[in-house]
């Protein structure tokens, strides 16, 4: 049994924690005081936020899970505000952390874009990775692309102190690619959350079970390792009508992934974890696909969960050896911080104008 810690780190990062305990607890706001979660692995989650009421927003995350880190109500998408007040508690996090007890592996979830979860993130993992043995991973949430320039600063200053520190992999989730899951932003951000979930589970599942052919945590740390020790998640799901090849290739394409990826192009490792009933998995489909993948992109490891009864779910893990959509959203990001360099530069040449203009005068009564 896996020994696994989740931290959900900001208004963001908390949110999917509380999807995730919520899936781990079936469902019901109640089940929290009562119930147990049913994690196939040993898990330990921790939402720790600067914003109380965002901390007293979550319906399915026991109290003593909630680690507020006083700074008045949140840091105001003020990274730098962040990261003084992270190192001010450092200690008191790290404190809360060693009391849960020793792990196997870590994740920490956050969006880069805002203050607490994107300030917090990067050094949080680095400060774990110098005090603790076991391997962290970062699970980031890219902004949507309209929701303002110092999100989208933030957002590119998060993911290249993560890309440049001592994380040992992370999961890239892109709310703008993600929009068309609701019907309206908070739905959005609801359904973008709950599809987190249920993929992350899925994995922890796989990587804490027996299987017919076996992917584990070994080859799960293999795969993050490629590349630019960047990666996402595809997913799907089959049907009567749907054979298990299609399912794998629905989980690469741009309607099962977590992020715009060109699969064949822009990944060179893989993992391919296929669940479901015997009768529907023919092993032809299944290595032919695999092969397809593998002759472009090179390693892949590959996991079989047989389900009696159950339809073919499939979920790929595919590292990220380049990305064009990642490109594009730096070349955002800095144009962002030009802009808001000129607005501020803009704004203290007016004061200072007008500060010349009252030299000499006196108040006239």
């Amino acid at each position: 049994m896996l020994n696994v810690l989740i931290i959900g780190v900001g208004q963001c990062g908390n949110r999917i924690l509380d999807s995730i305990n919520r899936e781990a607890f079936g469902g019901s706001s109640l089940a929290k005081y009562y119930g147990t979660q049913k994690f196939k692995s040993h898990v330990e989650t921790i939402a720790i936020n600067t914003a109380i009421n965002d901390l007293k927003e979550l319906k399915h995350t026991k109290a003593k899970d909630r680690i507020q880190v006083p700074h008045l109500h949140g840091v105001g998408a003020n990274r730098n505000v962040g990261k003084q007040t992270f190192e001010e508690n450092k200690e008191l996090l790290l404190r809360v952390i060693e009391e849960r007890g020793d792990f196997d592996v870590a994740f920490v979830m956050a969006s880069s874009s805002g203050g607490t979860g994107s300030s917090f993130a990067p050094l949080l993992i680095n400060a774990m990775k110098e005090r603790y043995k076991y391997n962290v991973y970062g699970i980031i949430v890219l902004p949507f692309r309209e929701e303002g320039s110092i999100y989208l600063q933030n957002s590119i200053f998060c993911v290249k102190e993560i890309m440049d520190g001592n994380c040992d992999g992370t999961i890239i989730v892109d709310n703008q690619y993600l929009k068309h899951l609701g019907k309206d932003i908070k739905n959005a951000y609801d359904e973008i959350n709950s599809t987190v979930a249920k993929r992350f589970l899925f994995l922890l599942k796989a990587l804490d079970s027996e299987m017919m052919m076996v992917t584990d945590l070994g080859d799960f740390k293999t795969v993050m390792s490629g590349g630019t020790k960047l990666a996402t998640m595809g997913f799907g799901i089959g049907d009567r009508n749907m054979p298990v090849k299609g399912v794998i290739q629905h989980s690469i394409s741009q309607a099962g992934l977590l992020f715009k990826l060109d699969p064949y192009k822009e990944s060179n490792r893989a993992m391919i974890i296929i669940e479901g009933d015997q009768k529907y998995l023919n092993i032809n489909d299944i290595t032919s696909e695999v092969e397809k993948l593998s002759a472009e992109i090179g390693q892949i490891f590959k996991g079989i969960l047989l389900r009696e009864g159950q339809m073919p779910k499939v979920l790929t893990l595919l590292s990220i050896s380049s990305s064009s959509e990642l490109d594009r959203l730096f070349e955002i990001g800095i144009d962002a911080v030009h802009k808001e360099r000129e607005r501020k530069e803009q704004t203290t040449g007016l004061n200072r104008e007008i500060k010349s203009r009252l030299e000499g005068l006196e108040p006239q009564y």
